[in-house]
């Protein structure tokens, strides 16, 4: 310790550096008192936020609006923290007015750092995490317990409406995607029935259910000729026998009665076969229409499909839309709302100030160590013996020259280090 070997040199470097020890030490704790003062209380509250389940399950109706909630939350704390809305949070509760000089940036930049969101994950399943957040917490610092209390719940209730926003707009945008999707489909297959009917009529071509109709005709007139022959048959076989067995007059009467059915059925047979041999001229096509139709139903069949697809899309996505608008998917929910501190969190400004004392008092006895070492001087025959060894033979004592002074005065100055000295030789 240079020249400080023991308690009494301690005390008597002390006692000679009493003034600037008592200095440094005023001055120490006149900028702890300064520095105690200056600082600002700050009190902290949080409001909880809940990320509540669906009320239907989503075997039964399941939400369009996908991904993990941690990253909407994400999406939504870069929203909140955007320079616009916080400048809004500023303007609407007077946050920082008592700091004229202060600018927007800085308003803006003091207020992100005092403001935390912070989510809980949810339990895992298993081995896998699917992003999924259970709890919110947004925590806000503010120089007044009001200010803290009124941030947090701001913050709070612009979380929950930007993820109502952000979840309903998904699905509205999901819902008009598939129904402008199935509309593009209907619209299509309106104009491909259209193209295959002008097709048809182009090239005399019946419709399909014509075809399998007209068909069906053609074989029940075929039925129809065949019972027309199968009469005739029998008139004619009733003729030769009346012929062969009744008298001449009977005979001629009955033939001429067998004429009139056979004109009958003859021209029962032309009508059937004029009409049978106009609808098997409507049925023939040639191999390139049959070709081009096959073609046209490949198609029709194709763009059918699709629309189902969209068709069943868009009602999900409807299903989807009705349960964000009715607030039945999942959702935010206040658990706790921010409450109103009723202590800083701060530390106390007497403690501050205790301890910057503390602080300076170390400080001064360090200063007056370093100028002891800066200056070493052998003032007793102890510290002569010790430093040279050599026991000194007489130790002068130090002769007051001025006349004594009393009181606090004359104290200090017969402490003063300039004041009183002490030789050996």
């Amino acid at each position: 310790m240079g020249p400080i070997y023991s308690f009494a040199d301690f005390v008597d470097m002390v006692r000679r550096r009493l003034s600037i020890i008592f200095r440094v030490f005023v001055l120490g704790c006149l900028v702890s008192l300064w520095f105690a003062a200056s600082q600002q209380h700050e009190y902290e509250t949080a409001e909880v936020l809940q990320i509540a389940r669906p009320q239907i399950a989503g075997e039964l109706a399941k939400s369009t609006v996908e991904g993990s909630s941690a990253r909407r939350m994400q999406l939504i704390e870069q929203r909140l923290m955007a320079r616009g809305t916080v400048l809004e949070i500023i303007e609407k509760f007077g946050l920082y007015a008592d700091q004229p000089s202060l600018t927007p940036l800085q308003k803006v930049a003091m207020l992100r750092h005092s403001v935390r969101i912070t989510g809980v994950a949810a339990a895992r399943e298993g081995f896998s995490d699917d992003g999924t957040i259970s709890v919110l917490t947004i925590t806000a610092r503010m120089p007044t317990a009001k200010q803290a209390q009124q941030v947090a719940r701001e913050f709070g209730r612009r979380t929950i409406e930007l993820s109502q926003a952000s979840r309903i707009a998904q699905a509205r945008e999901t819902l008009n995607f598939f129904a402008e999707k199935e509309a593009a489909l209907s619209e299509q297959v309106a104009a491909l029935e259209d193209e295959i009917a002008a097709y048809r009529l182009e090239h005399e071509v019946a419709l399909p259910g014509t075809i399998e109709f007209r068909r069906e005709e053609i074989a029940t007139m075929n039925q129809g000729l065949l019972e027309i022959a199968r009469e005739r048959i029998e008139i004619r076989r009733a003729a030769d026998q009346a012929q062969a067995e009744e008298r001449p007059a009977t005979a001629r009467r009955m033939l001429a009665e067998f004429e009139q059915k056979l004109k009958t059925l003859d021209a029962q047979e032309a009508l059937l076969s004029q009409r049978k041999a106009a609808l098997e001229e409507s049925l023939q096509t040639t191999p390139e229409v049959e070709r081009q139709l096959g073609a046209y139903d490949r198609r029709m069949e194709q763009v059918q499909a699709e629309l189902a697809r969209m068709t069943a899309r868009r009602n999900e996505a409807e299903v989807g839309f009705r349960l964000e608008t009715g607030r039945q998917a999942e959702r935010l929910t206040i658990l706790e709302p921010a409450p109103l501190p009723d202590y800083p969190v701060t530390g106390s400004r007497k403690n501050k100030a205790l301890i910057g004392a503390a602080a300076s008092l170390f400080l001064a006895f360090a200063v007056a160590f370093v100028l002891e070492l800066r200056h070493p001087v052998l003032r007793t025959a102890a510290q002569m013996q010790r430093e040279t060894g050599l026991l000194p033979v007489v130790s002068i004592p130090m002769m007051e020259t001025a006349p004594r002074r009393r009181g606090i005065s004359g104290l200090l100055l017969r402490l003063l280090p300039w004041h009183r000295s002490r030789g050996t030789g």
